[in-house]
C-alpha cells in the first residue's frame, strides 16, 4: 500500500517541469496552520490529496501537484505568502477551460485551512495553452476591420445605458459614427428586452451603420451584445453573421468560460471577432487578498478566443482597476504563437483623459467613452468628434491643447471635464 499525506505536496526544491501549469497564490494561513502546512494544502486539493491519510492499493498514477516556494508577501494591508504551485499537465483535459479552472481556482478558494487566498497569475506552459483556440484576429482589429493606422480604434456606448428605444439607439449610433468614431457598443445588460428587442436593434442600427460609412468613408461597426443561454447565443452569433456585422460581444464571466469557447467556434464559421466585456470580475478581482486576478481573468479569456476586452483605465476613470498595463503586456506579448487581444480602456474616460491615458497605455487599445461622448454640452455627435480628435493628437503625439484650437468640440470638452478623473 502506498500512503498519501498533505506533505507529499510540499516540495519547496522542486523545478517545475515545462508542461507544469505554474500558479501563483497569495495565501494567508488559518490560525491553525502555517504557511507551509497551508500551502501543500492548497496544492493536495486539486490533485490527489484529501483530508484522510489514504492507503491506496497498488498506487496511483502521479498527478500530485506540488508547492515548489513559499515566501513572505503583502496584499493591500494584510500580511500573508506568496506560493507558487506546479500543476502537473496530466491533471488537466486540454481545450476544456471549466476543468482546468475547477483545479486552479476551485475548492481552494473555500479552504479552511486559508483565511485568504488568491490567484495571482499563471504561468501556462505550451501544450497546455496551445489546445485553446486563441483569438482570431486580436489586435489586427485596428487594420482587417478599421483603418485606424497608428491610432487607438474608438467606441461608445448609448448612454442612458437601457430604456432607449430601437430608433433612440441607431440615432444615436449614427451621430457617434459620423461625428469619428469607429464602434457603437451595447451595454454589457442590454439583450432583447422588450423596449430594444435584439434583431429590430441589430437591423436598424446596421442601416445606421452603413448610412455612415457612405457618409464619412470609413469603416464603421457594431459591438452587438449576443448573451444569453447556449443554443440561444449561437443563433444570435449566426443572425449577427447574416445581416453582416463584423463583431458581437459577450459578457464573458456572466455567460461563463464553456459559453465563451462556444461563441469563438460559431464566430470563426462567420468570420466574427468577439469584444469581451467583463462585467462581474470585480466579485473575483475586487478584494486584493482573495479571489481570482483580473490579470488572470484576462489570460483565460485570451485563450478561449476573444479578440478585445476591457482591461481598465489605468486609474484614470471611475472604475478600480489592478494593473492594466501589465494587464495589456502580457494580452499583446507572446504565448506560442497565439494571437493576441486588443485592450479595451473604458469606464468614466472623457477626451480630456485620452493623453495620459496613451502616455501609460500606448496607441495599440481600443478606448470607449460613455458619459464622456453623450453628455457633451453639444450632443453626441460633438462628443464623438471631440473624443476623435483627442485620440487623433495623442497618437501623433501633438498636444491635446494644439488640437482643441483645430477643434471646437474638443475645446469645448476641455472646457467643461478638464482633465479630471470622474468619480
Amino acid at each position: 500500500m502506498v500512503g498519501i499525506t498533505y506533505e507529499d505536496f510540499l516540495d519547496l526544491s522542486y523545478d517545475p517541469a515545462d508542461s507544469d501549469l505554474v500558479c501563483e497564490f497569495y495565501v494567508e494561513p488559518a490560525a491553525d496552520q502555517d504557511a507551509e502546512s497551508a500551502a501543500s494544502r492548497v496544492a493536495s486539493e486539486s490533485s490527489n490529496g484529501t483530508w484522510a491519510e489514504l492507503q491506496v492499493e497498488g498506487g496511483v498514477t502521479d498527478l500530485s501537484a506540488t508547492a515548489c516556494a513559499v515566501e513572505a508577501a503583502t496584499a493591500a494591508d494584510r500580511d500573508g505568502y506568496r506560493v507558487t504551485v506546479a500543476y502537473p499537465d496530466a491533471l488537466f483535459e486540454g481545450g476544456n477551460m471549466p476543468q482546468i479552472l475547477s483545479c486552479i481556482a476551485g475548492n481552494i478558494l473555500g479552504m479552511k485551512a486559508v483565511d485568504r487566498i488568491r490567484l495571482l497569475d499563471c504561468a501556462w506552459p505550451e501544450p497546455l495553452a496551445t489546445s485553446f483556440a486563441g483569438p482570431q484576429f486580436g489586435t489586427s482589429v485596428r487594420s482587417e476591420i478599421f483603418d485606424a493606422d497608428d491610432r487607438p480604434i474608438t467606441a461608445t456606448v448609448p448612454k442612458p445605458k437601457v430604456g432607449l428605444s430601437t430608433d433612440q439607439h441607431a440615432q444615436i449610433g449614427y451621430e457617434a459614427w459620423t461625428g469619428g468614431l469607429d464602434l457603437l457598443k451595447d451595454d454589457e445588460n442590454l439583450t432583447d428586452q422588450a423596449f430594444n428587442p435584439f434583431e429590430d436593434r441589430l437591423t436598424e442600427s446596421l442601416a445606421q451603420r452603413d448610412r455612415a460609412e457612405d457618409e464619412t468613408g470609413e469603416k464603421k461597426s457594431y459591438l452587438l451584445n449576443v448573451t444569453a443561454g447556449g443554443t440561444e447565443m449561437l443563433e444570435r452569433v449566426d443572425m449577427a453573421a447574416e445581416h453582416g456585422c463584423e463583431y458581437v460581444m459577450v459578457d464573458v464571466v456572466t455567460c461563463g468560460w464553456a459559453a465563451v469557447q462556444q461563441a469563438r467556434e460559431r464566430c470563426e464559421r462567420h468570420g466574427l471577432a468577439i469584444h469581451a466585456h467583463r462585467a462581474m470580475h470585480a466579485a473575483f478581482d475586487r478584494l486584493p487578498s482573495h479571489g481570482v486576478s483580473m490579470r488572470v481573468l484576462a489570460q483565460i479569456a485570451r485563450l478561449c478566443g476573444v479578440d478585445q476586452i476591457h482591461t481598465g483605465t489605468a486609474d484614470l476613470g471611475k472604475l478600480a482597476n489592478e494593473d492594466t498595463v501589465g494587464i495589456n503586456e502580457w494580452l499583446t506579448g507572446d504565448l506560442y504563437g497565439l494571437d493576441d487581444v486588443l485592450p479595451m480602456a473604458s469606464g468614466g474616460l472623457h477626451p480630456g483623459l485620452v493623453p495620459e491615458l496613451v502616455d501609460r497605455c500606448g496607441t495599440n487599445i481600443g478606448i470607449q467613452a460613455g458619459g464622456g461622448v453623450h453628455g457633451h454640452p453639444d450632443g453626441t455627435h460633438a462628443g464623438a468628434k471631440a473624443l476623435r480628435a483627442a485620440v487623433e493628437a495623442a497618437a501623433e503625439g501633438r498636444s491635446i491643447e494644439a488640437a482643441a484650437d483645430d477643434e471646437p468640440a474638443l475645446a469645448t470638452a476641455l472646457d467643461k471635464w478638464g482633465t479630471d478623473t470622474p468619480r
